[in-house]
């Protein structure tokens, strides 16, 4: 990946013009295409194969008069007097007619309406009138929430002096989360952040601009699909939250890698490609795992949770994206102002130490702290654990609900009537139920509908049934059930599953099906839902971890180690806010106003999100330390080196997530409260108290085991390289490869779990050289392949037609022709050869043709075609600076072919490697002929005496 990446950034780089207006083009059409063809967002928490969503939809297509959005308005009567009084009765029925007027207003009910009951208090103080609107509630807009809000006035000004009127209710408990410049002082932190680790202004701004913009993009989509599906009203801000946190992280990664090596002096472009792609490797794996964690929410099978997750994920993947493109043209724009002043001067010739330079002592905080926790490392984990572990306890106590009324700001119009509601009629008139029965086979649908309702008033948590009657059609029974409790009650829960369990026994003895239904069932439903799900997403999350890190570190332990430590921040991270939402300790001081339930998702949202970004801080942490023991360093000093030099930058990225989630938290609304708490809390826990603090004392503790993994598991596993070891190989190719060779290879051989398959080769070709390369197909087959860029186990080092191998293997492929002449068991092929090799001359890309089996070719046609390749590939193209393409013929046996190269080829003997499985040392070269089993003809055409010391020509 990291030579992918190099020539990406080098690429953005040297294009910066093409590369920043094609972002801006994105930009502009997306934004348009957004404002202009936006929808609206959908709060309707819904899963449908519940039992509660099922029956309301059948309500809804039964039922049509008590389905639809609601409104209530509350009415209190002047002190002393009660709704009964003449001059508040007759008001109040004068504004029934006056709402009843309103044209997307369906009804009307009445709290003197003989057929309902419980819409008068029990001291007949207020009454309770409901409105049925016409539109979902989702649909109603701010221009008709204002209209009955002024209808609701006009009502309480012609009331009695003293009166109150206070509407509220489902059309009005819609809450769209709205930024504030609290959020902004968030990123003003992050600014402040960058410009300490960075030290300068411009290196400074370019992450916020690449995150502002990565999260433009993202919100533009989001329009654009409200469209399309159901998006709810917290996606946006999430998006928002989660994209400014990433975006600035994964930019300061890179520039952080990029400012250190101009220090030491490198090329700006060189710089800016290398960045790319070794923190950049880093960024796409870091951002890969929180993508797949975010999709992986679609798992619950929870629609509006996947499709949360999807556009959280989709703002991840332009921060990704972007980083890797946006940032390296911009770095190209900077040039020198992005070097540090004091290595300015730097930038010339740096002369080469004679002598190994001894490593600088480690100093300063960050090497002291290190020390600290490694020095008695079993300490450091005992305390850490215990820690977390305590703060972990309250988790078990944890409310979750999905919103209600009762959640929202104190001054906002539903909050005020839920407020009314409870204080005069009790908690269960904000937790109305709904319980559907099939009357169709009933002979008396009126006293069936009654003997339910006395069936369910006996049923223990049941305040009231105020109203219980058939629809017109007398198929289907509606009965309200006002509970004992409120809607986040743990008694509402039990009461619907109470309803639920008396079921059979109704259908039994009335041969009526019943089901449990209305906003609150519905919302019980969902939340059980997620809490079912929570168990299934948590294994898919550690068993990710532990596959994706394995991957990654080639270590067993260190995978193990940190999942343990993201349980603990998940751990912690709810605990706190359980003693802060739910217990209410410390609420005022994140602009809380009474404890409360926090939204049913917020778990399983918060192990996704959390784990992505805990695997960040791993990867960056860990994988420094892994690169100073791979390069010689004893455990502990590459604990420690590792550390200190990765530490910066960590301490600084997590210092900005966290302050952009914190700053989230006091003007949060609704469910963005909670999740920035979680998120801020979880993720100052994980950078600082696991990252920096428990794995270092854990690696401590294992010494070298740390980095051990089975040799069985580690062949199986695909390399994930994220510290850029491939693209050191390719950057060496410079020293060690010519670049006259269109085929260059030392010690190269295909490799088994047996060993290779023959004797490792030197070989070396110019463009419009023939190569014979004879030898059995089990051995030759094979490395053809590999020569091609088709087999990439192989063992020396290679630079195919300008590509590094196994590294570069996509890029050979496509600059190699491979044509095979031979069936599988080494037959010759039926089909003509003399296309394939017209097509793979043609092409002005191909450097190099392979023809395996050219000896199997006996037919006249045949081989005049191979003798025509072999006359093309030494005259030069038509194509302006294009060379003439190589041939490498397979064969087992030379002779045949050789009447066929008139003017002569190189030619190699593959050799069996020796029986113990080793690949066995070549013979000395004498400097005269050549390697022994190798002969020179220095007459023939293609005659190259600095080559021909490995090569046979003849």
């Amino acid at each position: 990946m990291s030579t992918y990446l190099y020539d990406l950034g080098r690429w953005c780089f040297r294009h910066r013009r093409r590369a920043l207006a094609g972002w801006l083009l994105v930009l502009v059409v997306l934004g348009a295409l957004g404002v202009g063809f936006r929808g609206s967002f959908d709060d309707a928490f819904e899963i449908p194969g519940t039992q509660s969503q099922e029956a309301l939809d059948r309500l809804n297509m039964t039922f049509p008069e008590v389905s639809g959005t609601r409104a209530s308005v509350i009415v209190i009567a002047p002190a002393g007097q009660t709704v009964d009084d003449e001059p508040v009765r007759l008001a109040l029925e004068r504004g029934l007619g006056t709402f009843e007027a309103i044209d997307y207003v369906d009804s009307v009910t009445s709290p003197f309406d003989p057929m309902v009951a419980g819409m008068i208090n029990d001291d007949r103080s207020a009454a309770m009138v409901n409105i049925l609107l016409d539109v979902a509630g989702t649909e109603v807009t701010d221009a008709q929430r204002d209209e009955l809000t002024e209808t609701a006035k006009e009502l309480e000004a012609n009331m009695p002096a003293g009166s109150h009127a206070q509407i509220g209710g489902d059309a009005f408990s819609v809450e769209i989360p709205q930024m504030s410049i609290i959020e902004l002082v968030g990123v003003g932190v992050a600014m402040v952040v960058l410009l300490v680790t960075l030290g300068s202004v411009v290196a400074a701004g370019m992450p916020l601009l690449t995150a502002i913009i990565g999260v433009a993009v993202t919100m533009a989509i989001m329009l654009i699909a409200t469209r399309l599906m159901a998006i709810s009203s917290t996606t946006p801000m999430l998006a928002v939250m989660l994209g400014l946190a990433v975006g600035i992280d994964y930019a300061l990664f890179i520039l952080s890698r990029h400012r250190e090596q101009l220090a030491e002096g490198m090329d700006t472009e060189e710089s800016a490609a290398r960045s790319v792609a070794t923190a950049g490797s880093a960024v796409v794996f870091a951002g890969l795992t929180v993508v797949i964690a975010l999709i992986g929410l679609s798992i619950a099978g929870i629609p509006f949770l996947g499709v949360m997750g999807v556009f959280a994920a989709v703002g991840v993947a332009l921060a990704v994206l972007i980083a890797l493109t946006l940032l390296p043209a911009l770095m190209g724009f900077a040039g020198e102002k992005m070097r540090p002043r004091k290595s300015r001067g730097a930038a010339a010739e740096v002369e080469e130490p004679t002598e190994p330079v001894e490593p600088p002592a480690l100093r300063g905080p960050s090497a002291w702290w290190v020390g600290v926790v490694t020095k008695v490392p079993l300490l450091t984990v005992i305390i850490v654990i215990a820690t977390l572990g305590a703060l972990s306890i309250p988790a078990k106590d944890m409310q979750l609900s999905l919103p209600n009324s009762g959640q929202h700001s104190a001054t906002a119009p539903d909050r005020l009537a839920y407020d009314l509601v409870e204080e005069k009629f009790g908690p269960g008139y904000n937790a109305p139920l709904v319980v559907t029965a099939g009357i169709i086979g009933s002979t008396d649908p009126l006293g069936l509908v009654d003997d339910l309702k006395a069936e369910i008033e006996r049923v223990p948590g049941v305040h009231s049934v105020p109203l219980a009657t058939p629809n017109r059609n007398a198929d289907t029974g509606f009965l309200q059930v006002i509970p004992d409790f409120g809607p986040t009650d743990e008694g509402t829960k039990e009461l619907v599953q109470a309803l639920r369990d008396k079921g059979p026994e109704w259908e039994e003895r009335y041969a009526v099906e019943t089901a449990v239904t209305g906003i609150t069932a519905v919302q019980i439903d969902v939340s059980d839902k997620l809490g079912g799900a929570l168990l299934p997403f948590g294994i898919f999350v550690v068993g990710l971890s532990l596959v994706l890190l394995t991957m990654v570190f080639r270590s067993i332990w260190v995978p193990l180690k940190a999942t343990v430590g993201y349980l603990l921040s998940v751990g912690t991270a709810f605990g706190a806010t359980a003693m802060v939402f739910n217990y209410g300790w410390g609420n005022e001081i994140i602009n809380l106003e009474k404890p409360m339930p926090v939204i049913s998702f917020y778990p399983i949202l918060l192990m996704g999100i959390l784990f992505g970004l805990a695997m960040d801080y791993e990867v960056f942490l860990v994988s420094r330390m892994r690169e100073e023991y791979v390069h010689g360093k004893s455990a502990i000093e590459a604990i420690r080196h590792g550390f200190v030099g990765s530490a910066k930058v960590v301490v600084a990225a997590a210092l900005i997530m966290v302050a952009v989630f914190a700053f989230f938290v006091p003007e949060g609304d609704g469910p963005i409260k909670p999740i920035a708490f979680g998120l801020a809390i979880g993720v100052a826990v994980d950078a600082f108290v696991i990252r920096m603090t428990l794995v270092p004392a854990v690696l401590a503790l294992l010494g070298d085991r740390a980095w051990n993994l089975p040799k069985w598991l580690d062949k199986r596993l695909p390399s994930f390289d994220v510290e850029g070891e491939s693209l050191a190989h390719v950057l060496a190719a410079s020293e060690w490869a010519s670049e006259d060779d269109v085929l260059f290879a030392e010690r190269f051989a295909v490799k088994t779990h047996r060993g290779p398959l023959s004797a490792p080769v030197d070989l070396h070709l110019l463009p419009g050289e023939v190569l014979v390369v004879e030898g059995p197909v089990a051995a030759r087959t094979p490395l053809l392949l590999a020569l091609a860029g088709r087999v990439t186990d192989v063992d020396g080092r290679a630079r195919i037609a300008g590509g590094v191998l196994p590294e570069q293997a996509a890029g050979v492929r496509r600059k190699v022709a491979f044509v095979d002449a031979l069936h599988h068991d080494g037959t010759p092929a039926h089909a003509s050869i003399r296309p394939d090799l017209d097509h793979a001359l043609g092409r002005s890309q191909t450097a190099i043709v392979v023809v395996d089996g050219a000896d199997a070719l006996h037919s006249h046609e045949e081989r005049e075609a191979l003798a025509a390749a072999i006359d093309r590939v030494g005259e030069p193209r038509a194509d302006a600076g294009v060379q003439a393409p190589a041939l490498v013929l397979g064969v087992a046996d030379t002779s045949v072919i050789a009447p066929l190269a008139p003017r002569g080829f190189h030619h190699i003997q593959l050799q069996a490697p020796a029986e113990t499985g080793e690949s066995p040392e070549p013979e000395p070269a004498d400097p005269d002929t050549g390697p022994p089993d190798l002969v020179s003809d220095d007459e023939s055409p293609f005659a190259r005496p600095h080559a021909l010391a490995t090569q046979e020509q003849r």
